[in-house]
């Protein structure tokens, strides 16, 4: 049955930020700014006519927002418009920025973007790690591992990899994810930064929660004067989640890499 520009956000679940970052030791102000890229790749609704269209959607969502949405519930929320009909694009983005911005407590930046160009990326920027001749042996994350990392030497370096992986903490399935670490200040060894983020392969946690998590060890353990930690996180269900966390920035850059 066809509905007329409809949307059903009963379907959407909260996930409470604060109640992720007390397991953190975060606590208002906040040490960093940031926000939370989603990338959703399944979208259809109806024209005028019962005609199909397509697109992909784009969420930014400013990381001081009191609560972020539980991904299977957005999946569930965004196939629900396949049978209503929007005449322009503008409504189903219009309707959806409303349920989400009610959601989040606070505007949602909602779009459409175009999905090849310039923006598409093989690799993060900066230099890998994943080349580093390192015996590792611990997959449950321990701060510990960076351990004397940070020596005497100020540099402004930034860093990736793409080994990461975390659990979901909900499904106990893999997060597949690039991160790149961008700072400045004591140079951190990359072997014992490496043997830190690939301990995290069992560690149970969202995405955001896992790059607050990141953000904090590094900034405790090394002083950072500036420093960024950028999650791009594989899609699942065809979103992916790419949360953004800095000392300096606001809003994460527009990238796509290759595996995404």
């Amino acid at each position: 049955m066809l509905r007329a520009g409809t949307s059903t956000p009963a379907l959407l679940r909260t996930i409470d930020r604060s109640k992720q970052r007390r397991t953190l030791g975060l606590h208002p102000p906040l040490p960093f700014v940031g926000e939370d890229v989603w990338n959703c790749y399944e979208l259809s609704w109806l024209r005028e006519g019962g005609v199909p269209a397509v697109g992909a959607l784009r969420i930014r969502v400013p990381c001081a927002t009191p609560a972020t949405v539980e991904s299977k519930s957005l999946k569930e929320y965004l196939n629900a418009f396949s049978q209503a009909i929007f005449p322009k694009e503008a409504d189903i983005l219009a309707a959806i920025r409303a349920d989400l911005s009610a959601l989040f407590g606070a505007c949602a930046d909602v779009s459409m973007p175009v999905l090849s160009g310039p923006g598409l990326h093989d690799t993060m920027p900066g230099q890998s790690l994943d080349d580093e001749r390192v015996e590792i042996g611990t997959y449950e994350r321990d701060a510990g591992l960076l351990g004397d990392a940070c020596g005497d030497r100020l540099v402004e370096r930034s860093v990736y990899t793409d080994l990461f992986a975390s659990l979901c903490p909900v499904t106990g399935w893999p997060d597949w994810a690039s991160v790149l670490i961008s700072y400045r200040g004591p140079e951190i060894g990359r072997r014992q930064l490496l043997r830190y983020l690939v301990s995290y392969r069992r560690h149970r946690a969202f995405h955001e929660t896992v790059i607050e998590q990141i953000f904090v060890d590094i900034m405790e353990r090394c002083g950072c004067e500036r420093l960024t930690v950028y999650g791009r996180f594989l899609r699942r269900g065809g979103i992916d989640i790419n949360p953004f966390r800095s000392t300096h920035r606001s809003c994460a850059p527009d990238i796509r890499l290759a595996r995404q």
